[in-house]
């Protein structure tokens, strides 16, 4: 284990205090805990750092602040000192995460230490309603909604990156022709994460389980092509997803989203979301 700039570089021996942190709240820490069961605690195969903050109490075992350091920086606890110190290893190098997102106390307190380097951001979402369910879902399944398949990546693609540039406000394509991201909904189709409802060869809605630990699954990319808005197809179709993970992966169903969208609000209340926490999104 490396220490530097007041963080801790985590590796296997640590994987107890890192599950620890994680089995805690295992909603918010979904996208974390997805690559580390996985992949351990070694940053070549998980993809990215865990950093610790480092502190005098450090041999009880306990971690009082964790932060994943990868394609997103996402601190899951934290206080100020422990953000300063995250905040002092991230400052040393170039910035190569794409987003700083999670738990919204965290984050904007870490990104209050990043501004001043890493700023004017493109966009911070300070209030994104972190919600889950375990349970049926109170709206019909739309029963059209099924896994995409590999042959239909050329159909499912499009409705992709329409999604990407509407919510994000970004061109998923730019920089490199669009390969990266075709390789990671490849991936997500080739698991078995990637969910359309098509007619003929459009799809007219899609949603994808963006991760997927052992208690819970993430579902993200929720879009219905604009001529079909208004009519149930994101509540039933989102409903599906949802029932594919707690009936048929034993999940917890989770998502989060912006406080502002409202008719998505309501419609993930209606299928049976609750809120169980808060996250913010800071967009580079």
């Amino acid at each position: 284990m490396l220490r530097l700039a007041g963080a801790r570089l985590l590796g296997d021996r640590d994987f107890a205090a890192v599950r620890a942190v994680l089995a805690a709240d295992p909603v918010a820490s979904c996208m974390v805990s997805a690559r580390v069961e996985v992949a351990g605690l070694d940053p070549w195969r998980l993809g990215g750092e865990l950093w610790a903050a480092d502190y005098r109490g450090w041999g009880s075992g306990r971690l009082p602040g964790l932060c994943f350091s990868g394609p997103n920086l996402i601190p899951l606890r934290g206080n100020a000192s422990a953000l300063r110190s995250f905040a002092d290893r991230a400052l040393r190098r170039q910035r190569l995460c794409s987003s700083l997102v999670g738990p919204s106390e965290q984050v904007l307190g870490l990104w209050d230490q990043l501004a001043g380097e890493w700023g004017p951001a493109r966009e911070v979402r300070e209030d994104q309603p972190l919600m889950a369910m375990d349970g049926r879902t109170e709206v019909a399944v739309d029963p059209l909604v099924r896994p995409v398949r590999p042959s239909e990546i050329e159909q499912y693609l499009p409705a992709a990156i329409a999604m990407f540039v509407e919510e994000v406000g970004a061109d998923p394509c730019a920089g490199d022709g669009g390969a990266s991201y075709r390789a990671r909904v490849a991936e997500l189709i080739a698991s078995g994460r990637a969910f359309a409802r098509f007619e003929g060869r459009e799809v007219v809605f899609k949603a994808e389980i963006g991760a997927l630990s052992r208690t819970v699954g993430q579902i993200q990319g929720v879009w219905v092509r604009p001529d079909r808005r208004g009519r149930g197809l994101g509540r039933s179709g989102t409903a599906a997803v949802v029932s594919h993970l707690v009936n048929g992966l034993g999940r917890t169903a989770s998502l989060y989203v912006n406080s502002f969208n409202s008719p998505a609000l309501a419609a993930y209340r209606a299928i049976g979301f609750r809120q169980v926490g808060r996250y913010a999104t800071v967009l580079f």
